[in-house]
């Protein structure tokens, strides 16, 4: 990625918690957080990678809910920022932290494994 759109992707996910926070009314998505958002070049796609809390059918649902709100998210952020083009949104599940804590589980077992 370029300075340019780290720095469109960075406005993007801060311009996404904003909205979700005050924006929007869907109860589903009051415990996701947008971690990161990766731009395309040129500007036309955004992926934007969020934290959910919750059980798998919860995070299924917010995820659901999150797609449903994604042309209502998308022209809200035509509105705020000023880009010749909104990208169009696609959301996705980070599963980094729940990636860390299993290798962190993984870690602690081979150490208290190779204790004697």
């Amino acid at each position: 990625m370029t300075r340019r759109t780290d720095r469109v992707g960075d406005l993007i996910r801060r311009e996404l918690n904003e909205l979700l926070l005050r924006e929007v009314r869907d109860p589903r998505v009051r415990l996701a957080t947008v971690s990161r958002v990766e731009v395309s070049g040129d500007l036309h796609h955004a992926r934007a990678a969020v934290s959910l809390y919750g059980s798998e059918e919860e995070r299924a649902a917010c995820l659901e809910a999150l797609r449903g709100a994604g042309g209502f998210l998308r022209s809200k952020l035509g509105a705020r920022l000023r880009l010749r083009v909104t990208p169009e949104l696609a959301f996705e599940i980070d599963r980094g932290p729940e990636h860390s804590l299993k290798i962190s589980q993984i870690l602690d077992d081979l150490e208290h494994h190779d204790e004697p």
